[in-house]
């Protein structure tokens, strides 16, 4: 966190469908393994006090009032704890049934996040028991406490520079208007899902590229939480497909029918500089929002998440090809559009036998193919001088001849000295201006 990183965990526990207090046990046991473990952002999945597959029993009076209770048991058992926490049940509002992820930080309900988008189409029908979330914050008394309740409500660490956490539910990162759209451009650099998504053949693809859509458009961190295993099997099956993602790429994934805990470093300053950088990220929309602070102890975080060696190049043989390729193509079509305009038939480069100028010949070999053109076109000169050994000398010659170009020498040991005696330059003394002069009698 000193660095920007903050650990966050999608846990999906294994629960029983209308047993509150037994879900209610087991989301502290997990909840209890995620903090041990370093998280400071856990998600459960949507409705999970209750099970999100209990169909008409969500109009009981009994199971909504127990899973209030339950709700407020383990909020308590978040005091004292480092971590803001999302979880999800069913709570009635004025008469209305809503769908909703309650924000538990030190023992309070700092929040109530209702689902904005109720499924009512194919294998849903959210709409028989629940209502759609109003956007624009209010009070709600609940349980003996006043809490915000509404779609637009984010959180914010008073102790992490950029950490703002926005929150939507399942459908809602399925529709054209998701309420991260306006989170993100309010401020949030984290999004949490809560969701009860089930599993059909290939929805786990299209369900990653969705979150990987989102993060890469709103530039945030996205923690997706689903129902797994302990869920009714009568219409539909859960495959606890927990997702991590930054910016357009997937952190961590589980594998589905696991119900396991997922763990993700997101670095959130980073996306704070991505935002800064793109000028395009968007405006701030008007709507109404309510930021409510909490705050988190700032210290090391450990990393989990690796960082390649050598970032631009991709460590899969098949991905490398694809992105070698690609940067042949750019280079070559762009150097073709001259060509075309000059009408010129013939190229000149100075060859070395290193990466540069190796490049610079495949590109323009490539480019003559592509014309028509002859490659003995290609004049490659080789210009040796003191520091050329043998082996780039006789690279440079090769690769030459490998590719039809027609090589020539042009030795410039004779042109350097005369210059190094025109600036007074040492020949024993083999500093900066040793070497620039070689480069700039090449150029």
């Amino acid at each position: 966190m000193e660095q920007g990183f903050i650990k966050v965990a999608a846990v999906t526990p294994k629960i029983r469908v209308a047993d509150p207090a037994y879900n209610a046990g087991v989301i502290c046991e997990r909840l209890e393994e995620a903090c041990g473990n370093g998280a400071k952002i856990i998600v459960f999945p949507e409705l999970c006090i209750t099970g999100y597959t209990c169909g008409d029993l969500f109009l009981q009076e009994i199971l909504l009032r127990e899973a209030s209770t339950q709700l407020l048991c383990i909020a308590e058992r978040t005091r004292g704890k480092d971590a803001l926490v999302m979880v999800g049940l069913p709570v009635e509002r004025e008469g209305r049934l809503y769908n909703v992820a309650a924000v538990l930080w030190n023992g309070e309900v700092l929040g109530m996040i209702p689902k904005a988008n109720i499924p009512s189409y194919a294998e849903f029908y959210e709409g028989r028991h629940f209502a759609e979330g109003n956007a624009e914050p209010v009070p709600f008394s609940f349980m003996g406490r006043t809490v915000p309740f509404g779609t637009n409500i984010l959180f914010s660490c008073e102790t992490v520079h950029g950490l703002t956490v926005g929150c939507e539910i399942c459908e809602d990162l399925w529709v054209a208007d998701a309420p991260a759209v306006n989170h993100a451009l309010k401020g949030a650099t984290v999004i949490a899902n809560l969701s009860a998504s089930n599993e059909t053949i290939g929805k786990d693809e299209y369900r990653e590229l969705l979150v990987k859509s989102v993060s890469a458009r709103l530039l945030c961190g996205y923690v997706y939480t689903s129902a797994g295993e302990g869920e009714s099997t009568q219409d539909l099956v859960f495959g606890g497909h927990n997702l991590i993602a930054e910016n357009g790429t997937i952190l961590a994934q589980v594998k589905k029918f696991t119900c396991e805990t997922l763990y993700g470093d997101i670095d959130v300053w980073k996306l704070l500089a991505d935002r800064r950088r793109m000028g395009t990220f968007g405006k701030e929309p008007e709507a109404a929002y309510v930021k409510v602070p909490f705050r988190l102890e700032v210290g090391e975080t450990d990393l989990q998440r690796s960082f390649p060696a050598l970032p631009f190049v991709p460590g899969d043989a098949e991905k490398r090809r694809r992105r070698c390729e690609e940067i042949l193509s750019i280079q070559s079509y762009g150097l073709k559009k001259r060509y075309e305009h000059t009408g010129a038939k013939t190229a000149v480069l100075g060859i070395s036998g290193g990466l540069d100028s190796t490049l610079a010949l495949l590109v323009t070999v490539r480019t003559f193919d592509m014309l028509g053109l002859d490659r003995g076109a290609i004049v490659a000169v080789t210009m040796p001088c003191f520091g050329t050994t043998d082996r780039t000398y006789e690279n440079a010659c090769l690769l030459a001849r490998t590719l039809g170009a027609t090589l020539e020498e042009v030795d410039i040991k004779e042109a350097v000295t005369v210059h190094f005696g025109d600036i007074g330059q040492d020949m024993a003394n083999h500093d900066v201006t040793y070497e620039n002069g070689q480069a700039r009698e090449r150029t």
